[in-house]
């Protein structure tokens, strides 16, 4: 791209003025004002679009303008800036002869488009902001960044990358090497591997803003909770907008105008919401998906590029693709997050919608209908079926149905829109016995037990915990170890992730001594579910043991059914069978179970598991 000359002095009191140039040369300033084609002739974007139109235009200029900083040590700068660190700015050379590629410290694997690349890493990124999955061979979504010093191929002050994409893998390990420590991965669709470059140190001018220009303590924190997102409205949606002919060209444009209102509000980021976006007309089409973009400024620009497509308004057949294709791992849904879909319709749908709506329901998606333009008296002798919002929404209730009068002046329709979509507690379709319950493991650690078969409760204990979504929002597990006392191995609210709780009851340490099972039930009421018997989770309590109690266990057991906490008791070798019953809730003979032997215990986890999701289930009817 050529840059055109300008005088020093134009440079430094007008660096903005230049970042325009760079990215935009000859005469056009900004994409925004060219020229466009449209059914064979020319009209200005002006006459395509109303006024009001122009605030999704301007909001993208908005968010591009707040990434512009005032004069910097390189004119190049703010072009960085913009960019996200993805133009080639340094003078130092790759291997290859070509620049290599200015990345910012979140740039990610999956970010890069081609299949080797060198990239310059900036200096001085805080470790702790690195997500790595993996070791050697790292999944796409990890920091390209981070996953360099967590290799060694570079240090915290930055430094040329060689990257190598690779294909997806299963068990991505988790490794604390360099500061970092990775995390563990299941499954991810693609991988890559870093390694260090001949070229040594470039110019400094060649470096990202951040090394060039430190940002105080104030901006860098600003900046890091920009990119964070919204951590109190975690959720994956996907936005299922109207192309069909109801709609028409004009009403698509402003369409997609609230639906970019809507996304700056909820404030997108890697730990807020993600949102992706599915077009609906004669056959349904996915614009992008949730793992293409963490950045506000990128989605407004994803919207803006969605063409209009027409046909019927087979939005049913969109939706039933949207539940069954959109959310996968690979496509960027995350475990634990609630699921949602907007839908869009202008008048009415045509085809039905129900059991789409159905399909969705069973997938644990939280289906919205945002209507606008209802039809009219006269119209509704053509719609297949007047009460699709009401069969198709998660639950009849009016939280899930919103009405839109046109699609003129939708600004104040925004935030109460935002404010339903973030509203975890109403989100009833995403709730599933697999996250959304609170499970205490009330572990026996008597004598009689004897360190090897305790090992073997551990293990039982971690294959019932890896069934569920654990979750700051989904499923929480805790511990608890008892003799004549009782030693909490850690709460509901100490893990969030279910590596770590999978860490942590490897951890546990046996303690050995008599056995007072009525007063650990009393103490895990009180102490354990005590702090969360008011949150939406269901209680669980699982009891292990292998012995007579020395103590009472009915009333104890008694007094944890009517907190509300379901007991199931599991006892081995020695357990007296009127002790499990006396603890297990009704009905008694599905909630406990015995083995004569504590190898028998892998063989119960099934039924477990299946008790937990039937109890939940019959709870919710």
């Amino acid at each position: 791209m050529a840059i055109e000359k300008l005088q020093d002095g134009n440079r430094l009191r007008n660096p903005t003025a230049l970042s325009w140039r760079l990215l935009f040369p000859k005469e056009n300033v900004h994409p925004f004002h060219q020229r466009e084609r449209r059914g064979g002739e020319r009209k200005e974007p002006s006459s395509l679009l109303p006024s009001n139109e122009l605030s999704l235009h301007k909001m993208q200029l908005t968010l591009l303008s707040h990434q512009m900083v005032p004069a910097c040590a390189a004119a190049m700068s703010p072009v960085l800036m913009l960019l996200g660190g993805f133009l080639l700015a340094s003078p130092g050379r790759a291997s290859d002869g070509s620049a290599p590629t200015t990345i910012t410290c979140l740039t990610r694997g999956v970010d890069l488009r081609k299949e080797r690349a060198d990239v310059l890493c900036p200096a001085d990124c805080p470790l702790w902001q690195f997500y790595v999955f993996g070791n050697v061979v790292y999944a796409s979504l990890s920091s390209i960044c981070g996953a360099a010093i967590h290799r060694g191929v570079i240090t915290s002050a930055g430094g040329t990358v060689r990257v190598q994409t690779l294909p997806g893998q299963e068990n991505y390990s988790a490794v604390y090497a360099n500061g970092i420590q990775s995390q563990v991965l299941t499954r991810w669709a693609s991988s890559f591997s870093v390694a260090g470059t001949k070229s040594g140190a470039l110019e400094a001018a060649g470096r990202p803003l951040s090394t060039a220009r430190p940002s105080t303590g104030k901006r860098l924190k600003k900046l890091l909770e920009k990119k964070v997102g919204n951590k109190d409205c975690k959720a994956d949606i996907a936005f299922l907008i109207d192309g069909s002919y109801n709609i028409g060209q004009r009403r698509f444009n402003l369409q997609k105008n609230f639906v970019g209102k809507i996304a700056v509000m909820l404030r997108i980021g890697t730990e807020g919401p993600h949102v992706g976006v599915v077009q609906a007309s004669e056959h349904p089409k996915t614009e992008f998906y949730l793992k293409n973009f963490t950045a506000a400024k990128d989605v407004l620009f994803a919207i803006k590029e969605i063409g209009f497509r027409g046909g019927n308004s087979n939005t049913g057949k969109a939706l039933k693709h949207t539940a069954q294709r959109f959310f996968s791992l690979e496509n960027g849904v995350r475990r634990g997050i609630p699921k949602i879909i907007v839908v869009f319709i202008d008048g009415w749908p045509s085809d039905d919608i129900e059991e789409a709506g159905i399909v969705a329901r069973e997938f644990g998606i939280n289906v919205f209908i945002v209507s606008v333009a209802r039809p009219t008296t006269e119209e509704q002798g053509m719609v297949q079926d007047v009460g699709f919002v009401d069969k198709a929404v998660c639950q009849n209730n009016g939280f899930f149905s919103y009405h839109i009068p046109t699609w003129f002046g939708t600004t104040k329709y925004v935030k109460p829109l935002v404010q339903k979509l973030c509203s975890h507690e109403q989100m009833l379709c995403s709730k599933t016995c697999y996250n959304s319950v609170n499970i205490a493991f009330l572990i026996d650690g008597s004598s009689s037990v004897g360190d090897s078969n305790f090992r073997l409760v551990l293990e039982f204990i971690s294959n019932v915990a890896k069934a569920f979504e654990i979750s700051d929002i989904g499923s929480k597990i805790a511990a608890v170890q008892f003799t004549y006392d009782q030693r909490i191995e850690f709460s509901f609210t100490d893990y969030t992730t279910k590596e770590k709780v999978l860490s942590a009851v490897r951890g546990i340490r046996y303690m050995s001594g008599g056995t007072a099972t009525g007063d650990a039930i009393s103490f895990t009421t009180r102490n354990v579910f005590g702090p969360v018997r008011d949150g939406p989770n269901k209680n669980f309590l699982v009891v292990l043991t292998d012995g007579q109690s020395y103590d009472d266990v009915r009333g104890p057991a008694a007094a944890a059914h009517k907190a509300g906490i379901t007991v199931f008791s599991i006892g081995v070798a020695w357990a007296p069978l009127d002790d499990l019953k006396d603890m297990a809730s009704e009905p008694r003979e599905s909630h406990n179970f015995f083995t004569r032997e504590f190898t028998g215990l892998e063989q119960i986890v099934p039924d477990v598991i299946r008790g937990i999701c039937r109890d939940f289930l019959n709870s919710k009817q």
